[in-house]
């Protein structure tokens, strides 16, 4: 299982960071791999939420099941991938210096065989580790832009 961890400093207050984040649906605007997301639950946030998220790196296009497994009000979100890739995920929000937000992204991610397994799992998180700095890039371009 290899780990991904991402970070980005954000020039807004927590609050405001989360307001963007909570909205799950929302996250293809600001998530270049993500393509689509489809809730399989009744419910779109908090704990047991479940959703499909489509995903493309390059050629590889792949659906993403996925359940909320942590929910911490203007502070966390944690998710299962239960799909072709299975793992766990989480967002962390926190005070920084200034009324900024500290934004991490992690996750534990383990491929399949027929993606190359362990040794797929080491490209594959270089790879989307540098996808998951865009994203993040995108996320404060957003929050601090009001777009």
């Amino acid at each position: 299982m290899g780990k991904v961890k991402v970070s980005t400093t954000i020039d807004a207050p927590p609050r405001r960071v989360w307001a963007e984040v909570r909205q799950l649906g929302r996250h293809v605007d600001w998530m270049d791999d993500a393509v689509a997301i489809r809730f399989t639950s009744d419910r779109t946030e908090g704990v047991g939420t479940t959703f499909e998220c489509d995903t493309k790196v390059g050629p590889a296009r792949l659906t993403d099941l996925m359940e909320v497994t942590e929910w911490k009000e203007g502070k966390a979100i944690g998710v299962r991938h239960v799909g072709v890739v299975t793992g766990t995920g989480r967002f962390t929000l926190r005070r920084a210096r200034g009324g900024r937000t500290r934004f991490t992204w992690e996750e534990r991610l383990t491929y399949p065989l027929w993606m190359g397994g362990r040794l797929g799992g080491v490209v594959g998180d270089r790879i989307m580790g540098h996808i998951w700095r865009g994203n993040l890039e995108s996320l404060r371009e957003l929050v601090e832009q009001g777009r």
